[in-house]
């Protein structure tokens, strides 16, 4: 029996056979499933339930599993797992950009599913208990306090996703430091992740365009320092590197 206080997952997926396969696997290991078979049923369940963790497939009937990520990702930071039969890179690095926190490409095992979702929801939870003892991060004109999750660029609040965050505090408390893909891997998504340097690739793109918008001087414009072929590096002054 599930108790009341178990961990709820929204699973949005339009192939009955296979919704009912993932959500036999989810209530067996202890979670309570919710389930949505469209777009819009998705988003009027994630409202309803506010579950802990949304398994998306993008190929839905009614509009395109993108649509639900953009529409959660606007209303908070409940962790995403795209689940989608479209296995290009350009379809995982589009997911990534509107805000999805993972992709597993179908057909997947469902060893691997429950892998995937127990690293989410860990580091979901770590993100929110590691922050209450950190101070502010200060490098230049640049301003992060893990505690509210906030930052600031010249004095000037910008928004940045709970991934996009955690991806530059990491570059941020080892500013001058090389920090490789796996390191940021890592420290971010999990000790499972090691692969996937195109997410690194995503969110640090996301990231410098965000503050290039805040930073019309410019000096926070050479910030993030790509190592090509290794990783990333955050400047530990202030001004803007030499050209």
């Amino acid at each position: 029996m599930i108790e009341t206080g178990a961990t709820t997952i929204l699973l949005v997926e339009d192939d009955a056979e296979t919704r009912r396969q993932v959500a036999t696997l989810l209530e067996h290991h202890d979670y309570r499933v919710a389930e949505a078979a469209d777009a819009e049923s998705a988003l009027a369940t994630f409202v309803a339930e506010t579950p802990d963790l949304i398994l998306l497939d993008l190929g839905l009937p009614d509009r395109d599993g993108l649509v639900v990520v953009e529409r959660v990702r606007a209303a908070g930071t409940t962790p995403i797992l795209v689940l989608s039969a479209r296995d290009r890179e350009v379809d995982k690095v589009l997911a990534l950009e509107a805000g999805a926190d993972d992709y597993l490409a179908k057909p997947f095992g469902m060893a691997e599913l429950r892998a995937r979702i127990s690293a989410v929801l860990r580091r979901t939870a770590l993100i929110a208990a590691d922050a209450g003892g950190l101070e502010v991060i200060r490098i230049g004109d640049l301003e992060l306090d893990p505690v509210s999750h906030t930052a600031r660029v010249a004095e000037e609040p910008v928004h940045f996703t709970r991934l996009e965050f955690e991806v530059l505090r990491v570059l941020a408390e080892h500013a001058g430091q090389l920090v490789t893909y796996g390191r940021l891997l890592r420290s971010v998504w999990g000790t499972a992740y090691g692969d996937e340097a195109h997410y690194v690739h995503v969110y640090v793109g996301q990231i410098r365009r965000k503050i290039r918008r805040a930073d019309p001087a410019g000096r926070l414009a050479d910030l993030i320092v790509p190592e090509p072929g290794v990783g990333y590096r955050v400047r530990a002054g202030a001004d803007p590197a030499p050209r």
